[in-house]
Parts: structure tokens; C-alpha cells; sequence
């Protein structure tokens, strides 16, 4: 087991150091198929190694790295079912992203860079996925935030996509402070940072102190996972290539925050304050991503919008106690999500790179396997009854209705409103793309697609519509899901609520799914639709409700003036004296100080050596690269200084 959970993770990494070392010296086809193994290789060791181990937990160390008094950090794996499943998700999607993503690509001349940084995103969501460390676990939550910065403006040439992956770097670091704060916690109060051993001991903490703790960890998780208040670098970053959005909103990124909680969950259950936080964030980010998402006519803006929306379901059912529940939905997501941004990357491709859904239509006469694909997946995120993503969002609902804290039914509420809006904002999308409407494309306006792009999304499309056998509920079928999960520490293999109970709870959803698909067919297929004007209602929810304009208004903009206050008051020569010479005196003797700092600390001597090291490099490197010149007379030389210093070095040795 220990060197199959190690190839599963070297497979990916190696994939990424070779491509970034030689993918130049290449031939493309070589690049790509070096990529594609990479992730591939990692799912077929996944698979064994779920197979393997079954329901059965490993602890293993794979690499000691530090060691100074009490402190120890070391590459240690913890491999459960939690683990398990989560890293065949990861490689199985990856794995379909990465072939797509071949034909995606096949006209960007920059393919090596783009395949070295998805090779190696994955590989960072697997050191999350498996780590056992925390040390390590942070150093795989960077490293899906470094990838996810550089793919995001994978582009960079346009400045909008370079400011989009700023902002995604910017923002998700606001939630990674609160993960280092947590670490620092962690091992004063455990003197350790495995997480088996923290979940073990947990019982030694104050209710307290586990309040501080499972907070910091859901604004970790609200960062990397794009809940509210940190919401707003999700929908910006559809500026990467459309791959990336399937790899970040379905397999990776976006599921980390979920998947920490869900690993320290026996110390966020021992905090009922912060589950009741957790159930709050979770259930109002669901509702507020599903309202923004109604008004959304770049078709993967609209999807991100509903990926903040289908995770904050996940967080709720973590404030909700049900971590089979919240693992469940994060499975069916990732399916049904993935194969939906792959397929919106194959309309736009088709329609030469347009977004905007009101500039499409008629699309399902030109791209039929698109449109069934689409609809496949627009019909799972709806949780249309009986199909992937009905079954695991109603436990969600179920687990919150039921919770003995009578306030959760406020949250329990907010999420059926958002299952009611989600087949809305979905069924728009498909009704304007592909149903036949005045003004829609029309021969000519389509471009061909290569095979590989489509076929490539059929598995997604069978799993996606069946993955609710994993978990049917009680009077139903078997918890397959929920029995292999119950060696998960806090995991319910059954809720416990009666049978008439899901019986209508049940019910109730799938009616109200049926009701927001009847709307949806009078509102976008019986109606004439047009693009609606930017004003009133429509521009509050098109804009996220202002949230990120408020952002702008309360932070950016006062920094931005401060910054230009501070710059013009360090640039004058000197200030003027008047009746208040003390103030004024003191100001000017604080502008002086800070003008040093800024020019004589940060310009003169942090930005100099830099770049005087940048130069010494380039200059070093010169001269070794003028020893490989290929003459031999060169090398006979090198040969000659290489044995007189080796022995300059013996003789010395001897005289001592």
C-alpha cells in the first residue's frame, strides 16, 4: 500500500517536473501525452488502492523533513474512506479534464506551461486529499492557490484575466491566514499537527478554545472554497481556459475548504456555536450564489455562481452534522459540474469563443451530443427526481430539518428555496442555447468540433445521472456511502429520521424541482426572450448583489487614495510651516521615516539585491554555458583546471 499511495502521488508531480523541465525540447504530442499519463497513472493507483484497503485506515510516513525540540513535520499519509473516495474523484476527473483538455488547446502555442500547472494542481489537491500533517496539508492548500493564480490568468496577455487571477490570489490568501493562525493553535495546544492525533484528543479542549479553532477553519474554508463574505474571486476567475474552471469548480479547489472541515470535524462538533455559524454560511451563500446566478448571461459566470451555491450545501451539511451528506453531494457535484463547464468550453468553442447566452440559440440542431450532455447535467444540478444530485442534496435538507436546534429550520428553509431557483437559473441557460429561437445561430455560424471533446464526456454523463446508488436512502435501497464511511471519525452512516418523514421531505423537493422547470419552459421557451436591460433588479443580482462593488467601496478604493495621499506627501521636497509648526513638524518628521523606508529599505536595498542576484545568475550562467561549447580543446581544458584543483585540495590535506 505504502508505494502505491506514493506513486499515486509522484505520478502527477513527475508529470509536472518533466513537463516544466524538457516539454520545450518536446514534440507537442509527447507533452501532452506526458501530462495525460501523469494523472492517469494516479487514477489507476487510486483505484487499486481503494480496492485494497477497503474500509481499512493507513498510517504511513513517507518522508521526515524537520525535526527541532518538539516541533516535527513529515510527509505522513492518512488513508481512510474519507481519503479514499476523495482521491479517486480527483484523479477520475483530472484525468477526463486532461484529455479534454488536449483538444481544447490544440491551438495555444503554450500548451507546455499550461499542462506543467494542471499536472501540478492536481498533484497539490492530492497532498490536501492524503496529508496527514497540517504542515503539509498547508503546504497543498498553497500550492491549489498558486496553480489556481496561474492558471486563472493563464492568458496574461489581456490585462482582465491578470487582474482575475490577482484577485483569486489576493482574496483566497484573506483565508489563508486564518489557516496559519489555526496552525499555530494547533500545536500550542496539541503539540503536534497530525490530524489523527488532533481528532483523537480534541476532548482535552475547552468549548471555547474549539469555537476559536473550528471558526478559523471555516474562514479558511470560505476562502478556498468561495463561500460568503469571500465569495467574489470565484466568478472572475472564468478568465482561465474553460478546463481550468471544470478542474477548479468541480475536482479541486473549490472542495478543499469542505474536505478540511470534514477532516477535523470531531473538533468542529464539539463547538455548537460554530456549527450553527457553519449551517448559516452554508445555507445563505447557497441562496445568494442561486439569486446571482438568475441573472448571469455569460454562461460560465452563470456556473460559477451555481458551484458557490452547490458548495455552501456542502458547508451546511457540515453545520448540519451530516459529513456522509456533505462527502455525498461533493462527489455528485464534482460529476455533474465538470461534465457541465466541459460542455459549455464545447458551445463556446463551436460559436468562436462567444459567452453570452443571448448571442447563442438554435445550438441543439448543430450540436446535438452538446445539447444531451448539457441537459444531462442541467438535469443534475436541478436534482430532477430519481437522478444524481437529487438524493444527496435532500439528505442535506433532511440532516438540517431534523437537527435539534429549532433556528436550523431558518437555514433548512433557505436551502429549498435555493433547490427551487437552482433548475431556474440552469434550465434559462439550456432553454436560451439550445432550443430553437428567433435570432439564434444558423448554418455557417457553427464551427465543427473535434470528436475527442465530446465522446471524452460520456462517462461523466452515466455516473453523473446514476451516482445516487452510492447513497440511496433507507426505504429505498442500501447506504453503500454512508456504511463506508462509518470508520470516519463524526460520520452518521444514517440520519435517523422516520420514514414518512424522508417520504415527504422527498416529496417535497422533487416537487418543487418540477415546479422550477415548468416555470423555467413558460418563462424561456413559450415567451419571446431577450437580453435583458442592465438596470432595476435585474443589474442588483447580475452584479452578485454589490457585494463585490461594496468591496471596492470600503476597501480597495480608500487604500487606493491613501496609497496616493501617502506617495504625494513622501514625493514633496519639504512642507510648509504655518501656526501649527509642531503638528506639521511631527507629520513631516513621519513622511521622512516613511520615505526612508520606502526608498532606502524597500526600492534601494530589497529590490536592488534582488535584482543585482538576478543579474549575477544570468552572468553565471553565461559562463558556464560558454564550457559547453562542444570543442574539445574546451573540455581538456576544464578537464586540466578540474584535476589541479582536486589536487591543490590533496596536497593541502596532507600539509595540515
Amino acid at each position: 500500500m505504502e508505494i502505491v499511495l506514493l506513486l499515486l502521488l509522484l505520478f502527477p508531480l513527475s508529470g509536472a517536473v518533466l513537463n516544466a523541465v524538457i516539454g520545450r525540447l518536446l514534440p507537442r504530442r509527447a507533452s501532452e501525452v506526458i501530462a495525460c499519463l501523469g494523472v492517469l497513472g494516479a487514477l489507476v493507483m487510486a483505484a487499486i488502492a481503494l480496492v485494497a484497503a477497503g474500509k481499512q485506515v493507513y498510517d504511513l510516513t513517507f518522508l521526515p523533513w524537520i525535526r527541532v525540540g518538539e516541533f516535527a513535520a513529515a510527509m505522513n499519509v492518512h488513508y481512510d474512506p474519507l481519503a479514499a473516495s476523495m482521491a479517486l474523484m480527483v484523479t477520475f476527473i483530472s484525468s477526463i479534464i486532461h484529455v479534454y483538455s488536449v483538444a481544447f488547446m490544440r491551438d495555444d502555442a503554450d500548451y507546455v506551461r499550461y499542462f506543467s500547472y494542471l499536472n501540478l494542481f492536481v498533484f497539490a489537491m492530492l497532498v490536501i486529499t492524503l496529508a496527514d500533517n497540517l504542515i503539509f496539508v498547508y503546504l497543498g492548500w498553497e500550492g491549489v492557490g498558486f496553480c489556481s493564480y496561474a492558471l486563472i490568468g493563464f492568458w496574461y496577455t489581456k490585462a482582465a484575466n491578470a487582474e482575475a487571477g490577482r484577485k483569486a490570489f489576493v482574496v483566497t490568501r484573506i483565508g489563508d491566514i486564518a489557516f496559519g493562525v489555526a496552525l499555530a493553535l494547533f500545536f500550542a495546544l496539541f503539540q503536534s499537527f497530525s490530524i489523527t492525533y488532533i481528532d483523537s484528543h480534541v476532548s482535552v479542549l475547552s468549548t471555547g478554545m474549539a469555537t476559536v479553532l473550528a471558526l478559523l477553519l471555516l474562514w479558511a474554508a470560505a476562502g478556498k472554497s468561495a463561500q460568503l463574505p469571500l465569495t467574489v474571486w470565484l466568478p472572475d476567475a472564468m478568465a482561465g481556459p474553460t478546463p481550468v474552471s471544470a478542474l477548479i469548480h468541480a475536482a479541486t479547489m473549490v472542495t478543499a475548504g469542505v474536505y478540511l472541515l470534514m477532516r477535523l470535524f470531531p473538533l468542529v462538533q464539539m463547538a455548537p456555536i460554530a456549527l450553527f455559524i457553519i449551517a448559516a454560511v452554508g445555507s445563505i451563500t447557497t441562496l445568494y450564489a442561486a439569486l446571482a446566478a438568475l441573472a448571469q448571461s455569460d454562461v460560465k459566470r452563470m456556473l460559477a455562481y451555481s458551484t458557490i451555491s452547490q458548495v455552501g450545501y456542502m458547508i451546511l451539511a457540515v453545520g448540519a452534522a451530516d459529513i456522509v451528506g456533505g462527502m455525498f453531494h461533493l462527489l455528485s457535484h464534482a460529476l455533474f459540474k465538470s461534465m457541465l463547464f466541459m460542455a459549455a468550453g464545447c458551445v463556446i468553442q463551436a460559436v468562436d469563443e462567444e459567452h453570452n447566452i443571448f448571442k447563442m440559440g438554435n445550438l441543439h440542431r448543430f450540436l446535438p451530443l452538446v445539447s444531451y450532455i448539457f441537459l444531462a447535467g442541467a438535469l443534475c444540478l436541478s436534482a430532477f427526481p430519481l437522478l444524481g444530485g437529487y438524493f444527496s442534496k435532500d439528505r442535506i435538507l433532511l440532516a438540517t430539518f431534523i437537527y435539534p436546534d429549532s433556528a436550523y429550520k431558518i437555514w433548512w428553509f433557505l436551502g429549498l428555496v435555493a433547490a427551487f431557483l437552482t433548475p431556474l437559473y440552469t434550465f434559462r441557460a439550456y432553454f436560451i442555447i439550445f432550443v430553437k429561437r428567433p435570432g439564434g445561430r444558423q448554418a455557417g455560424e457553427v464551427q465543427p468540433l473535434p470528436n475527442s471533446m465530446v465522446w471524452i464526456l460520456w462517462p461523466l454523463v452515466i455516473l453523473a445521472l446514476f451516482d445516487g446508488l452510492l447513497n440511496l436512502p433507507g426505504g429505498i435501497g442500501k447506504n453503500f456511502l454512508g456504511h463506508y464511511f462509518e470508520m470516519v471519525p463524526g460520520a452518521r452512516p444514517d440520519l435517523g429520521a422516520p420514514l414518512l418523514l424522508e417520504w415527504v421531505m422527498a416529496f417535497l423537493s422533487g416537487s418543487i424541482v418540477v415546479l422550477s422547470l415548468i416555470l423555467a419552459y413558460f418563462l424561456y421557451v413559450r415567451r419571446p426572450v431577450q437580453e435583458p436591460e442592465m438596470r432595476g433588479l435585474h443589474k442588483f443580482l447580475f452584479s452578485g448583489l454589490y457585494l463585490d462593488d461594496f468591496y471596492q467601496m470600503a476597501f480597495v478604493r480608500p487604500y487606493r487614495r491613501l496609497s496616493e495621499f501617502v506617495k504625494a506627501r513622501v514625493e514633496e521636497q519639504g512642507v510648509e510651516r504655518g501656526t501649527e509648526a509642531t503638528a506639521i513638524g511631527s507629520f513631516h518628521q513621519f513622511w521622512k521615516a516613511a520615505k526612508f523606508l520606502w526608498v532606502e529599505v524597500d526600492e534601494r536595498s530589497v529590490d536592488n539585491s534582488y535584482t543585482k542576484g538576478a543579474t549575477e545568475f544570468v552572468t553565471i550562467s553565461r559562463g558556464l554555458g560558454s564550457w559547453t561549447s562542444g570543442r574539445l580543446s574546451t573540455y581538456l581544458k576544464m578537464l586540466l583546471l578540474g584535476l589541479t584543483v582536486f589536487l591543490i585540495v590533496l596536497i593541502w590535506g596532507w600539509y595540515d
